[in-house]
């Protein structure tokens, strides 16, 4: 049985973290190096952002899953390229790859024909080839494959992570009756059981929407599971605590409590700074002691 975890959003201490203003600078860093991979489709050509660490391997491995605006900043519209991934998408895989992760960014929309993303309430419109239930996870599937390729990464020691409805398909993917292989692919990879073991080892999901989850009565995740939820425009935080409370009797692990906007204008608010802060430090424990630390 998995743990579930629930951390009071309440919590907050009025402190003042000179690290963040590190971390929140990190997202200028250079840029990561672009890659191509497959979706586990075995026809879908993705483009991925690999962060890497600055010291040797081998390292622990994170798949990076956007949300509904895609992965690359508006500022430049039709740009898509490492230098104009979003400052969160930055800020987020440098600040992993300077944990000795090697994390990569995965673009689900722009092979897909939509670079640009979604706008806010447009999920029932969204056309079904970026369905976050049943393709997405093959996205993730196909970046836990190729980072399995590479001769750094230990291939045992992959985490998932991903936001609102990248935060959406992760939770699909881990289910454990998730669709890891289309249903016209030929039988090439593992269709057994999956488990932390063989698939990914743990999981960070922040702002999701939970209700596919919460309405299916047997949803199980495999892995363990870092739940964020925070006050939002478009997902009900109350949808995702409803869920934690349904899987504390199956078994997970999960954290309500933060926002991880780096942006000035939501980090020059002080409880801002705190919860972006406290997000940043339970997202660093969690996946250091279920991908860093060894049994």
């Amino acid at each position: 049985m998995q743990r579930i975890k629930i951390v009071n959003k309440n919590k907050y201490l009025h402190i003042l973290v000179a690290g963040l203003l590190l971390v929140a600078n990190s997202a200028f860093a250079a840029a990561p190096e672009t890659v191509n991979h497959y979706c586990r489709d075995g026809k879908t050509e993705l483009t991925g952002y690999l962060f890497k660490p600055a010291q040797p391997g081998p390292h622990a491995a994170i798949v990076m899953l956007h949300g509904r605006a895609g992965s690359y900043s508006s500022n430049k519209p039709g740009v898509v390229s490492a230098e104009n991934l979003t400052m969160r998408h930055r800020m987020w895989g440098n600040f992993w790859a300077e944990r000795g992760y090697l994390a990569l960014h995965v673009d689900s929309f722009s092979p897909r024909g939509y670079a640009q993303g979604f706008p806010k309430h447009s999920y029932s419109s969204r056309p079904a080839s970026v369905n976050e239930q049943k393709i997405r996870p093959l996205d993730a599937y196909g970046a836990l494959d190729y980072l399995r390729g590479r001769k750094e990464v230990i291939a045992d020691r992959i985490g998932l992570h991903g936001w609102s409805n990248g935060g959406m398909t992760l939770l699909a993917a881990l289910g454990l009756n998730a669709p890891r292989v289309a249903p016209d692919a030929t039988d090439r990879v593992r269709l057994a059981k999956p488990s932390p073991g063989s698939d990914f080892r743990a999981a960070i999901a922040q702002y999701p929407g939970c209700t596919v989850q919460r309405d299916q009565a047997d949803y199980q995740p495999y892995a363990p599971l870092l739940l964020v939820a925070s006050d939002d425009d478009e997902v009900s935080p109350k949808v995702c605590a409803t869920l934690a409370a349904q899987l504390k009797q199956r078994g997970a692990a999960i954290d309500f409590h933060s926002y991880d906007d780096p942006g000035k204008t939501k980090q020059s608010h002080a409880p801002n700074k705190a919860a972006m802060a406290d997000t940043l430090r339970q997202a660093e424990a969690f996946f250091h002691k279920h991908l860093q630390q060894r049994p």
